[in-house]
């Protein structure tokens, strides 16, 4: 979620064969594996959405971002259902009227989102519940179920620069572990949704070592996990481990790929996470890592259900791009069954 430095304006990509007018697959890609396996799976326990994420917004307001009823509209072409609300303030925040767009065009809405940076302990916490409660609120009052908790950036979300240590000290590690608890105890509390606590790329929150260590020192009962299998590929994390390890806490997911190439230099490099996303780190499945089919296929086997939300990090991108991504990527999973 940065746009570190201004990148070059987008430049429209040559139209390809796809019906929707955007590009196909390149060669390169097109010679990658393809739909999953035949006949695939029922994976009933899976139900699948999108974010404004995924239409290369990150922002409540940013020129280069779609306006929020062209994204609504495309969602609903694209052949998705679900979606989040993304950053607070992108889509209508009033209730009544959020549920009149969203419902015309045969769209619900699964989960709020709200950053957080409870490891600075009580200091922030009025000014964290007050956010949380908009978010949360709006949320609850248009049918969601869940609010996605992402811990602050440890660089600025639009500069890149460095503004706090990115490794926690012990305290800070308590303050995280006991502040989202009690959060996630006044939002089931206060607003009936449950949190999910979402590992993303540049948070003290990321590593397959920080993520298993905050999940030991939370309450399962209170705190649920986001797995987003983008940010804990890209973090060096492995999906399948963590489901088959701490599976009971999986109470959400965020289908997402990255490009194993891009990474590599982004990691060489030392590049921040909003510059990567521009080099085109995330990418479009089936083309990068971790392979979905085998990730969908152990969190049905978790025999509960759950929301796995397709997010592609893609700020800015050219705004014809997000549409016919989104419809091939729908395709693609239901081809996996999902």
């Amino acid at each position: 979620m940065d746009p570190a430095g201004s990148p070059p304006p987008p430049q429209p990509s040559p139209a390809g064969s796809d019906p929707a007018g955007s590009p196909a697959p390149s060669p390169e890609r097109s010679r990658l594996p393809g739909p999953c396996s035949s006949p695939a799976p029922a994976l009933d326990r899976i139900r699948v959405g999108t974010a404004p994420d995924s239409w290369g917004v990150w922002f409540a307001d940013d020129p280069r971002q779609v306006p929020w009823p062209t994204f609504l509209d495309e969602v609903a072409r694209a052949g998705y259902e679900w979606i989040e609300l993304g950053p607070y303030g992108y889509l209508p925040t009033d209730p009544v009227r959020l549920a009149d767009e969203t419902a015309r065009r045969g769209l619900r809405v699964c989960a709020g989102t709200v950053f957080t940076s409870l490891h600075r302990g009580p200091a922030v916490w009025e000014a964290t519940r007050e956010r949380v409660d908009r978010v949360a609120g709006l949320a609850r009052a248009v049918g969601a179920r869940h609010l996605v908790v992402i811990p602050s950036f440890w660089r600025d979300d639009r500069t890149a620069e460095v503004i706090e240590p990115p490794e926690l000290t012990a305290a800070q590690w308590r303050a995280l572990a006991r502040g989202t608890e009690r959060l996630a105890r006044e939002v089931r509390e206060r607003h009936g949704l449950g949190v999910v606590v979402h590992p993303h790329a540049d948070t003290h929150l990321a590593t397959e070592a920080q993520v298993e260590r905050f999940l030991d020192a939370t309450d399962p009962d209170l705190v649920a996990l986001c797995l987003d299998t983008g940010h804990y590929a890209y973090c060096g994390g492995d999906s399948l481990k963590l489901i088959e390890t701490y599976g009971e806490r999986v109470g959400y997911l965020h289908l997402k790929q990255v490009d194993p190439a891009v990474l590599a230099g982004v990691v060489a490099d030392g590049v921040p996470f909003g510059p990567a996303v521009r080099r085109g780190v995330m990418c479009e499945p089936p083309y990068g890592v971790p392979a979905l089919e085998p990730v969908l296929a152990a969190a049905q086997g978790l025999g509960v259900d759950l929301f796995a939300v397709v997010e592609q990090d893609m700020y800015p991108c050219p705004p014809d791009r997000p549409l016919p991504i989104a419809a091939r990527t729908r395709r693609f999973l239901r081809s996996c069954g999902a």
